[in-house]
């Protein structure tokens, strides 16, 4: 089975740790992930799809539903043989893992919930991500990049991070991006769904986050049941990128915990995580 997704799978796909599923926000692709890749991928395996209309992954124009993203999951863990695993996801790709959860909660042994919120969108919200839309296939990507970078990433990020974020945003395709963005008007309501999470979720926010400010992450944490929130000083939007170290050690914890409960040698990460 050949699986719609682009993606990166590195590792060891026999290794005993839990494999670690990462899911992109918008409007990126899986290298947002490289310092999760390279940090874990030596101890267990790490998948990194290209989301349907990012990166290399074919475009659909008009509308993907959340549904659609999570459906595209599904297909790739069957095709790449992943049983149950961790998954995580950044902003859309939380709200992409929440969807996930709610649709096949048995392969999913924790969740990562990073720079995301649960709440449905307003009618304000409507309108504005089908006007951005809108603009996105009028005018391209370069002037929405140029205007968000820094609310994506702190004005103090270092220059390389804010490079590569720049580049993710204007190499993708504004059909992918639109469609996601209609999709994401529609989505649903995920914080009934968070109260019934049975397995432990870990909760990480930028300290300076203006899109998903702390307060979101705090009211997830909240409803779940079993979660842990992690506060990430010095990064706005994207602390797996801007604060790597701290991410990898907050995570690093988590899988730990996660493959000591499922009966796993405890792994880790690099040194350099912690």
């Amino acid at each position: 089975m050949t699986p719609r997704l682009a993606h990166r799978d590195e590792g060891d796909a026999d290794a005993s740790a839990l494999p670690l599923v990462l899911v992109h926000g918008h409007p990126f692709d899986h290298t947002m992930w490289a310092p999760q890749i390279a940090a874990f991928s030596p101890r267990r395996r790490v998948i990194a799809p290209d989301l349907r209309g990012y990166g290399a992954s074919p475009v659909t124009p008009g509308v993907t539903a959340l549904s659609v993203f999570a459906d595209d999951i599904e297909e790739l863990l069957d095709a790449l043989d992943v049983a149950q695993c961790v998954l995580g996801g950044l902003s859309m790709g939380g709200q992409i893992a929440m969807e996930c959860y709610a649709r096949f909660p048995e392969r999913i042994r924790g969740l990562l919930l990073a720079d995301t919120f649960a709440a449905p969108e307003s009618p304000e919200g409507r309108r504005a991500r089908n006007d951005m839309a809108d603009r996105l296939l009028r005018e391209g990507m370069r002037g929405y990049a140029d205007e968000v970078l820094y609310k994506m990433v702190a004005p103090h990020a270092p220059p390389a991070v804010a490079a590569h974020v720049h580049r993710m945003m204007t190499r993708t395709d504004p059909r992918g991006a639109a469609a996601a963005l209609r999709g994401r008007a529609e989505r649903p309501d995920y914080r009934p769904l968070l109260t019934r999470v049975t397995v432990p979720a870990l909760v990480v926010v930028g300290a300076e986050d203006e899109y998903t400010p702390v307060g979101d992450a705090e009211s997830m944490h909240g409803l779940l049941p079993d979660s842990a929130l992690v506060v990430i000083d010095g990064a706005a939007h994207l602390p797996n990128l801007e604060r790597a170290d701290a991410f990898d050690a907050a995570l690093a914890d988590f899988l730990r915990r996660l493959d000591t409960a499922a009966g796993l040698p405890s792994t880790g990460t690099s040194a350099s995580a912690g």
